[in-house]
């Protein structure tokens, strides 16, 4: 009887285990974290803060020459709030091409299907909940060609 009741803590032990999930966050770094640990480990990756686009008291952009996008980080306080990439892109066919790649892979990233409100061709919202934040990649291809991913926490209850 002891041995039954064990093993049926010890399968309740790894049901509640599996039921936890990791901190939202950004390319693997927590949203949690403060802003000044964010940004070193940000420019550990090679990314260097473009201050003449940045607001010193509310946002940060950040700039790598080997990637195809900018990052910028909103925050209040020591807080982030909100970061987002935005894409460099030159023709709408690429920036749908990459939208639909970063969409596919966030869908298998977080096993979840994206609300997807606007869905035409040249205009794209998918949205995933990813529990303590939301991801939306956005696709505005007007006059020139606009893709975004924006990473919300959400407000603390």
């Amino acid at each position: 009887m002891k041995k039954l009741l064990f093993v049926i803590i010890g399968v309740v032990a790894l049901w509640a285990c599996d039921k936890e999930h990791a901190p939202f966050n950004y390319r693997g770094l927590a949203m949690s974290m403060p802003v000044s640990q964010f940004v070193d480990s940000m420019m550990a990756r090679g990314f260097a803060v473009d201050s003449a686009a940045s607001d010193s008291g509310r946002t940060v952009v950040m700039a790598n020459s080997a990637e195809h996008y900018r990052v910028l980080a909103a925050f209040q306080g020591e807080e982030l709030q909100v970061v987002q990439e935005t894409y460099n892109l030159s023709t709408n066919d690429s920036t749908r091409q990459l939208w639909q790649q970063l969409r596919d892979g966030l869908e298998q990233e977080l096993g979840a299907w994206p609300d997807c409100p606007i869905l035409s061709d040249d205009h794209k919202v998918a949205n995933f909940d990813a529990g303590d934040g939301l991801i939306s990649v956005l696709l505005e291809n007007t006059y020139t060609p606009s893709l975004t991913v924006r990473y919300t926490k959400k407000a603390e209850k």
